[in-house]
């Protein structure tokens, strides 16, 4: 572990340090690990936030749950330079093939998506990906002064910030058409309420089933 850094009030961003550099997809995930002295494991899947490139270090954000088991040690207990169990990077399904893409993410599920953001950033493409975040209150987005931009739009659903033209509710798919420009695949993550709302309104927009693609979070911890 060589960072740590709080993203939002529930929510902390972890700077691992691999032994070796190693090679991954925007979209794929790390397990992380825990073993007890009595021999007890727990693990938990978290997506990988950085974009791919030839370094060894690896962003995972993390959401501390109430009661969870692995979240809540890595809030509680992990200072920079412990060491941490880890594998992968894993998963197909929701990795992004570089192809035009808009990602919907509620609230911790724009974790992947950012990975995908970055990486069209950094090829100098960001007409590549495009991002629609739904969020409850300013306080709660991840990646906020980064996160930004002509690609990124923000909704709030309780909560907005001062000269945010769009008022707050819950998101609609008038928030998704401008986005949605051509033929784009579609990356939805976060909770599995919002997944299946975020679905339904992508599919509403005339985007046909096999060019979207679902990453639901669950709330084990």
């Amino acid at each position: 572990m060589t960072g740590i850094r709080q993203e939002t009030p529930t929510a902390k961003t972890f700077t691992l340090t691999l032994p070796r550099p190693c090679s991954f997809w925007p979209g794929q995930h790390l397990v992380v690990r825990l073993t007890a002295p009595d021999g007890y494991r727990a693990q938990r899947s978290y997506s990988i936030a950085s974009a791919p490139s030839n370094s060894a270090e690896l962003d995972i954000t993390v959401e501390i749950l109430q009661g969870g088991e692995v979240s809540g040690f890595l809030n509680e207990a992990v200072e920079v330079g412990d060491k941490l169990d880890v594998r992968g990077p894993i998963g197909g399904h929701f990795a992004w093939n570089l192809q035009p893409a808009l990602g919907v993410g509620g609230g911790s599920g724009v974790v992947p998506l950012m990975s995908m953001l970055r990486h069209a950033r950094e090829l100098d493409r960001p007409d590549l990906f495009r991002v629609v975040v739904s969020v409850r209150r300013p306080e709660d987005l991840y990646y906020s002064a980064e996160i930004q931009g002509a690609e990124a739009s923000i909704v709030y659903t309780r909560t907005v910030p001062d000269g945010h033209v769009r008022p707050p509710g819950r998101l609609m798919t008038r928030d998704l058409a401008s986005a949605l420009d051509g033929d784009r695949d579609v990356y939805v993550c976060g909770s599995t309420a919002f997944c299946d709302a975020a679905t339904r309104l992508v599919a509403a927009a005339g985007v046909p089933d096999e060019r979207i693609r679902v990453e639901r979070f669950g709330f084990s911890g």
